[in-house]
């Protein structure tokens, strides 16, 4: 092997190490929890370094879950047992209304109450059905044991 051919696989292997790194960094910082919204049985989170995969986000969700209803008091149930929760991107943090169609809080009572609508993740229940997990046109629903299934496009339920 050549001298040449060795710094190239040098090069290749450090840029290899850096994505990796720079990756697990990623996904191992702590969820930042800004601040929850609601409005009835819909509850909006505001958070930073949210997981990026859909099964990050889950296991997010089913490890902290408890910890969310017992400080924040959600999800809220609606009389029928249902409810709304979206996880959203609190990116540069509030803004004024200005910009179209920016999610803005009511419940809040200053000119930037107003976040971009940068989704992560939506969980519904309906009745008393099991919750399921939405993510830009994927769903997800919880099997037993907490196993993680992915929903067929054509599925209703």
């Amino acid at each position: 092997m050549t001298s040449k051919n060795k710094k190239n696989i040098c090069i290749l292997l450090l840029i290899f190490i850096a994505i990796t790194s720079y990756f697990l960094w990623l996904s191992n910082r702590a969820v930042e929890i800004i601040a929850v919204h609601q409005d009835y049985n819909f509850s909006s989170v505001l958070v930073k370094n949210f997981p990026l995969t859909d099964k990050g986000k889950i296991n997010w969700w089913l490890e902290n879950r408890d910890m969310l209803e017992a400080k924040f008091n959600i999800p809220k149930h609606a009389p029928d047992g249902s409810f709304t929760i979206i996880f959203w991107d609190f990116g540069d943090g509030y803004k004024e209304e200005g910009k179209y169609d920016r999610l803005c809080f009511n419940d809040m009572k200053t000119d930037k109450n107003c976040i971009e609508k940068e989704k992560y993740m939506t969980i519904y229940k309906f009745n008393n059905e099991e919750p399921f997990f939405s993510f830009n046109g994927s769903r997800y629903l919880l099997g037993e044991s907490n196993k993680i299934i992915k929903m067929k496009q054509d599925d209703k339920s």
